[in-house]
């Protein structure tokens, strides 16, 4: 798909919406589970990253894709089991196990202590509360994680039905996604051991900035500067669209719905 988006061209913007949707949610996936076998082949098969709806402009984006085919290109069939084990203990390192020291959630790159479960997981689970949608398994993985910030993302700039959710999808980006992403691919490129893995969030990372871009032309809204968006994000009592709780409220009632849970748990096991 072309860059150019006339602002004039419905038609165009839907297939926009439908083909980034797509491709925001194939990116979550690739991030939410390890790598099979099936899911290397169809990759291999599409010929993937080339086969995403938006073909990136960006050097970024350009050298991303070169490094994920490279990734590819570098996994011989048939699969050796090897290759699998090594990819999953990359995506372990990453993604579980934080052995490479790099957080997968954003409430860490966010505050200034570097916590887990602080305000950032309120507001991104306030977004979600506003769209009706709810995360499976919150307490294991919170709503922070970046699989699910990536779905919320791919939901709207899905939601054709839905009036407002382009603007939703570029102040979403701008107050989550676009804060963190750069910085959590750059550690996590250093610090992998396969191609595919570095390729896959420097990719993210340049094709959620080059969406973003796109957003502006389509809405006719400059995008705010970093500065402007920290300033923006640094009263952690602002509401998020039409939810009015306080985020201090809701990170107090988190700390007890979770030491409630804790203690239900505890009950059960005696």
């Amino acid at each position: 798909m072309s860059q150019s988006v006339p602002l004039d061209g419905g038609a165009l913007i839907a297939h926009f919406r439908h083909a980034t949707a797509e491709d925001v949610r194939g990116l979550a996936f690739l991030q939410d589970r390890e790598l099979t076998h099936e899911v290397l082949i169809q990759l291999k098969e599409t010929q993937f990253p080339d086969s995403l709806g938006l073909r990136l402009q960006s050097e970024e984006g350009k050298k991303a894709c070169d490094l994920l085919r490279k990734g590819l290109a570098e996994i011989a069939m048939p699969l050796d089991q090897a290759v699998l084990d090594d990819l999953a203990a990359d995506f372990a390192g990453i993604y579980l196990n934080s052995r490479y020291h790099v957080t997968p959630y954003e409430s860490p790159w966010c505050t200034e202590e570097g916590l887990m479960r602080q305000a950032p997981m309120i507001q991104v689970r306030e977004w979600y509360k506003k769209y009706d949608l709810l995360a499976k398994d919150w307490k294991k993985r919170p709503d922070d994680y970046i699989a699910l910030e990536l779905e919320m993302v791919a939901y709207l700039l899905g939601a054709e039905d839905k009036e407002g959710t382009l603007a939703d999808a570029a102040q979403f980006l701008d107050e989550h996604l676009l804060r963190w992403i750069k910085p959590f691919a750059t550690e996590v490129s250093l610090r992998c051991t396969t191609r595919f893995y570095a390729g896959l969030v420097w990719l993210t990372a340049a094709y959620l900035e080059e969406v973003r871009n796109l957003l502006a032309s389509i809405l006719q809204v400059p995008r705010p500067s970093p500065e402007e968006v920290e300033m923006r994000m640094r009263n952690l009592n602002r509401p998020v669209g039409m939810i009015c709780t306080p985020v201090t409220e809701l990170v107090a009632e988190e700390a007890e719905r979770a030491a409630k849970l804790t203690q239900q748990e505890e009950k059960k096991r005696d």
